[in-house]
């Protein structure tokens, strides 16, 4: 028997992302826009059953207060669930809707204030001299200068000279309107998180493993124990291991994680997490770095006994560092080790040149009693920043210009974080402009294929400028964090765009992260409707 899924089946029966709702939101806010703290309830629809726990709870507990300064938030979460499918992390999850209402909370308060939202944003950013910055429950953001991304991004769609497209966009019977997405891509959980819902739970910390060796016919070869998605996994890591042993990246072989028996692995390997920056590669560098000291071991020993630190690794080849002259080829250090080691005197024949190393990141159990801990190791920064123009006659609007600054810390291949920035964005047009599954009332799936549900494609994607800025991270091996889940800020950045946009036709507040064509015709013809949702109140 042969089973074929069509793509109705995939849609309907396969893992959907959450549906969520915030109710009765409240914002303490300083008149001159400082922001003092919000209150929310937050629904999630977890479809038919949820996974070991609430996910969309606890990681957006890692990241509760967004970019900014609050330090009093309170969020009673509620999951339920219903007879949708199932839900499912996918990228960016639970990062990219809440932090969308975390940026909404800013834009509405800057809007019914008559507030400048950059510099709302800017009064309220973690400061880049306050890092590491504690949240309120304990969460410790490591680097970053969310206000140096956001002027970059303002700088690479002109800001300075938005009145005039404004104008030009009137002259056309167009509403042009500018919005900033700010979020978070925290990496590299701490599973201990897991105990703040079960605290007889064992399970806690995290942890990744690579092994890196030198054959006898002087092949580098590295297991990890990920499997990439088309990440780059493989680029990266020889890139990290050539940079550490002086050669070039195309003798490196490496064979990414597929399975327990024949790849390194420990309990928590895997590709998730936005952590093979932090874990992976910390592992890939803890066991290169071993075997580059390996390998001087057995240098210093065959050219005449010198101290290990003599000894310089350059072009594949073990050299004194006085007399260049004198090297040996990598192929004859693991000749020697494998099969003449003889040679070699007593304190140098322990050495296997086949090295792994167990990368394990300084996390500690979240205080269980408190709800209080660090839940993840590193916070990457994406500031977006998206202009589009509105047809106020139909509601179709089309962007025009988009900028995209991320801040991974150290950037290990500048062309795989740009093409992992590409990426989330284009996730993020599409979450924000299209992509929704549709029930109606009797639970049928109304985008049951790719006819109904359309995925955005190149055609789609606007012109795009992207900009970044390197803030080491205290807390990993090589200053690099988690990067690509940065979709909340695409989300955001179109909705806000949207409102300031709409200005002009009522004002209407856009309460929804997903906003196609009709639901914009919608805001446009009834404004007071959505204007109902949000009141001021002086004390």
């Amino acid at each position: 028997m042969q089973w074929t899924e069509w793509r109705t089946d995939q849609h309907t029966a396969n893992a959907h992302g959450n549906e969520r709702w915030f109710e009765d939101t409240e914002v303490a806010v300083k008149a001159d826009g400082t922001l003092l703290g919000f209150k929310t309830s937050a629904i999630d629809d977890c479809g038919a059953f949820p996974r070991y726990e609430p996910l969309g709870c606890i990681i957006w507990a890692q990241v509760t207060p967004g970019c900014y300064r609050w330090q009093n938030v309170r969020v009673d979460f509620t999951q339920v669930a219903t007879n949708k499918s199932p839900v499912s992390p996918n990228r960016g999850y639970s990062r990219m809707q809440h932090l969308w209402f975390t940026e909404r909370v800013i834009d509405i308060v800057a809007n019914e204030l008559g507030l400048d939202p950059v510099e709302v944003r800017k009064r309220n950013y973690v400061k880049a001299h306050e890092f590491p910055w504690t949240t309120p429950n304990g969460c410790v953001y490591d680097s970053g200068d969310y206000a140096r991304c956001l002027d970059i991004a303002l700088e690479l769609v002109g800001y300075e000279g938005i009145d005039e497209r404004r104008r030009d966009a009137e002259s056309r019977g167009k509403l042009l309107g500018v919005g900033i997405g700010s979020t978070l891509d925290s990496g590299t959980n701490n599973f201990g998180q897991s105990q703040l819902l079960n605290p007889e739970l064992q399970f806690s910390g995290n942890n990744e493993v690579a092994t890196v060796k030198l054959d006898i016919f002087g092949e580098v070869v590295v297991t990890l124990g990920t499997v990439p998605q088309g990440q780059g996994h493989e680029t990266t890591a020889a890139q990290v291991v050539a940079d550490a042993l002086g050669i070039s990246p195309d003798e490196v072989t490496v064979r990414p994680g597929h399975d327990t028996y024949w790849n390194s692995h420990a309990g928590f390997s895997g590709t998730y997490a936005s952590q093979f920056a932090v874990t992976g590669l910390g592992a890939v560098k803890g066991a290169v770095d071993q075997l580059a000291g390996e390998i001087r071991t057995i240098a210093a020993a065959v050219l005449g006994g010198v101290p290990e630190d003599a000894v310089v690794l350059e072009d594949g080849f073990a050299k004194l560092r006085e007399n260049p002259e004198a090297a040996i080829p990598f192929m004859g250090i693991g000749a020697i080790v494998n099969a003449n080691n003889a040679i070699l005197p007593e304190e140098a024949r322990h050495v296997t040149l086949n090295c792994r190393y167990v990368y394990v990141p300084p996390f500690e159990v979240p205080d269980k009693e408190r709800k209080y801990g660090n839940l993840t190791l590193t916070y990457a920064s994406q500031i977006h920043v998206c202009v589009l123009e509105v047809d106020p006659e139909t509601g179709a609007y089309e962007i025009v210009d988009y900028a995209a600054v991320d801040d991974c810390g150290n950037r290990i291949h500048p062309q795989i974080v740009e093409g992992q920035v590409h990426g989330a964005t284009a996730q993020a047009l599409g979450a924000a402009t299209h992509e929704t599954f549709t029930y109606d009332e009797q639970g049928n799936l109304l985008t049951p294929n790719f006819y109904d549900y359309h995925v955005p494609h190149a055609l789609d994607m606007p012109p795009m400028k992207t900009g970044y800025i390197e803030s080491p991270s205290p807390f990993t091996s090589l200053g690099a964090k988690g990067m690509g889940e940065g979709g909340g800020a695409g989300i955001h950045a179109v909705c806000a765009a949207l409102q300031d946009a709409l200005r002009p036709v009522g004002n209407p507040i856009v309460y929804d992260s997903c906003n196609p064509p009709h639901r914009v015709w919608e805001l446009i013809s009834n404004p007071d409707e959505s204007r109902a949702r949000v009141a001021v109140e002086s004390r």
